[in-house]
């Protein structure tokens, strides 16, 4: 099933269940506390592809349910090598002089720091 808001401001309750507010359109589909907890399995699946949902009670917007962001731990060689053809060229002496002006010259150790 496709979640989505409706817009009319003559429509109360979208097809499928879905509250949907006069003159205010919110960023994700709304969801009744309801819904969510008999057709749980189903609105999950939908947040595991990338839908996020408001969820409301009593007609109060009380949470949103959003998909966890997935962290890519490997960047395949073309993607980095396309990305660094459009970087700066870096001063390497002017970094240097960077690193060592922001460095703490007096601490004796790295835990004195």
């Amino acid at each position: 099933m496709v979640y989505g808001c409706c817009l009319a401001a003559s429509d109360a309750v979208a097809p499928d269940g879905t509250r949907c507010y006069p003159g205010f359109v919110t960023a994700h589909p709304e969801i009744t506390q309801r819904d969510l907890r008999t057709r749980s399995r189903e609105i999950m699946d939908a947040v595991e592809h990338g839908q996020s949902f408001t969820v409301t009670r009593d007609g109060h917007r009380i949470a949103e349910l959003i998909p966890l962001r997935q962290r890519r731990r490997f960047v395949p060689r073309q993607e980095f090598a396309a990305m660094s053809r459009n970087a700066p060229a870096v001063d390497l002496e002017a970094f240097r002089a960077d690193q060592d002006a922001a460095l703490d010259h007096q601490a004796g150790s790295a835990y004195e720091r």
